[in-house]
């Protein structure tokens, strides 16, 4: 049996509907990207991924496993979240859109995943196929 919504939630929902017509145009932005040397279909393909995030103010952060960011000085740092951190961090570790894809597609290249290069994960893919023909 499923269960209702509270009534002030369903209340809210019929407002929200009736007053759609009304409303501003919604902005409709691209806030993520990503750079990958393995095919999207490749099992370990999200291990190898760089991500390019928006965060605000033009500005994008270059990720690597959720948990890494990028600097400007080509080093991985712990910590992809604003908060915590000085405006002399996040001007290192942002960047403008054409320069964290260029970052994200040359990091791209260097992923090593248990000691596995991008070469090596790209040989045991064809490796793959070519035993499972």
């Amino acid at each position: 049996m499923t269960e209702q919504p509270p009534a002030w939630y369903t209340a809210a929902e019929k407002r929200a509907q009736a007053e759609a017509p009304t409303t501003p145009e919604p902005a409709v932005q691209a806030v993520e990207y990503t750079a990958n040397c393995l095919p999207e279909d490749n099992i370990n393909s999200l291990l190898y991924e760089i991500r390019v995030q928006y965060r605000g103010a033009g500005r994008y952060a270059v990720i690597r496993g959720g948990d890494m960011c990028l600097g400007s000085d080509g080093i991985w740092d712990y910590g992809v979240k604003a908060y915590d951190r000085g405006d002399d961090w996040l001007d290192a570790h942002r960047f403008d859109l054409d320069t964290a894809l260029r970052l994200a597609k040359e990091q791209a290249r260097l992923i090593t995943v248990n000691g596995r290069t991008v070469t090596d994960a790209l040989a045991m893919r064809q490796k793959r196929a070519e035993r499972d023909a």
